[in-house]
């Protein structure tokens, strides 16, 4: 609900040059503070159990939502001297303990995976999919409509979202980490995100895929936090029409990982789907490099480009990301899974801190369409790294 409209809660507060580093840098934030907790918090339900915390991270959503709600309230109202600073300060505050509360999406998938048989655990996590899916096309869709009543609708409907999680959550969730189950004590390495991607990034079998894997979520990441400012303050576009082409990305995404993935993956084969993901977003990239502001009558293409990139950014992602994180795992023997997952777990992570920062900072200090050139670039790496590999496994199948 909040974040299709980071860039007009941030125009107000800053000079129009920076409006793109400063929601780069608001992105990076939370992706950061996530990447950090991720596997603190993950150890921490290992050792307490699930119940616990999850009900303090969804508190800390709530603290967090409203906290950012506060400085985007307070830096409009006070636009005269450090009001608008402290409004923005809270505003990072507050990003930043989102994120450290979002580092509770392991312990969520891990309750799936506590109540769920072995052979039905791939279709329940891949609901997880489906159900951030469904967020893109309610939370835009909704937001936009609520901030053309006033401002600060879509923020309190946030809050009120994070404390009905917390009333649901107090009222009908059972822990599904029995104590017998549970790590008698909390190990400081756990703690530490980089550990295990070091070790899977140097792994022969697997490192220049999970390589890919992680670079490709850089560009993900940074091609859809631009956005925002990129059709706002290029485009022109309204806030309706920001969650109308979110609400797009979530529906195609559905409909291509709950829909499409299984028969296409039967059909073609995962070594093909990844290609095919990288082309996608790649060809996306560029049909949103060449939308102009509409001031002539060729400019009218602007929208239709924009909204033919999303879908293929939404089939990207859904074709490349399960293909390729099962690829991976398939790779790996069964005692290695756990640590491979976890890794790819943290690359996708730091490719959310990176890739807002990094598009942030080409938006603002060269060109707005610069960020999506470099993804195009940077996704001829991702080929590079993945489908030489690929190609050999499937020679060697075949032979």
């Amino acid at each position: 609900m909040v974040f299709p409209l980071l860039t007009f809660l941030v125009a107000p507060l800053v000079d129009a040059q920076h409006v793109g580093l400063v929601v780069g840098l608001l992105g990076g934030s939370y992706a950061a503070s996530q990447f950090l907790a991720t596997p603190v918090i993950g150890s921490l339900s290992d050792h307490f159990g699930r119940r616990p915390v999850l009900i303090i991270c969804i508190i800390g959503t709530a603290l967090s939502v409203s906290l950012f709600g506060l400085g985007a309230i307070l830096g409009t109202r006070l636009l005269v001297g450090p009001g608008a600073s402290v409004g923005l300060t809270l505003m990072f505050v507050g990003r930043s303990l989102h994120g450290v509360a979002g580092g509770t999406a392991a312990t969520a998938q891990a309750v799936i995976v506590d109540v769920t048989p072995p052979a039905k655990r791939a279709r329940a996590l891949g609901l997880v999919g489906v159900a951030i899916g469904l967020g893109f096309i309610i939370g835009p869709g909704a937001g936009s409509w609520l901030m053309g009543v006033h401002l600060s609708l879509p923020i309190a409907m946030g809050v009120v979202v994070a404390l009905l999680n917390l009333l649901l959550t107090l009222l009908f969730f059972s822990e599904t980490l029995p104590r017998t189950a549970r790590h008698p004590s909390l190990s400081l390495s756990a703690f530490n995100p980089f550990w295990n991607m070091i070790q899977t990034l140097g792994n022969p079998r697997v490192g220049r895929l999970s390589l890919g894997f992680g670079l490709f979520f850089i560009v993900l990441y940074s091609c859809v936090t631009i956005l925002v400012p990129f059709v706002s303050l290029e485009l022109q576009w309204q806030a309706t029409d920001v969650g109308h082409a979110f609400a797009l990305l979530g529906g195609v995404a559905i409909v291509v990982q709950g829909v499409l993935l299984g028969p296409l993956s039967k059909w073609l084969g995962e070594q093909r789907l990844v290609p095919m993901g990288i082309g996608l977003m790649l060809l996306g990239c560029l049909l949103v490099s060449l939308a102009r502001p509409a001031t002539t009558a060729l400019d009218v293409m602007a929208k239709p480009l924009v909204d033919s990139a999303v879908v293929m950014w939404a089939m990207g992602i859904g074709l490349l990301v399960p293909s390729l994180r099962a690829i991976i795992s398939r790779r790996l023997a069964a005692g290695s899974q756990g640590q491979a997952l976890g890794s790819l777990q943290a690359l996708q992570s730091l490719g959310a801190s990176v890739g807002p920062i990094t598009a942030g900072i080409l938006f603002t200090y060269l060109t707005p369409r610069t960020p999506f050139l470099i993804a195009v670039f940077t996704l001829l790496l991702v080929g590079g790294l993945t489908i030489g590999p690929l190609m050999r496994q499937r020679q060697q199948v075949v032979s």
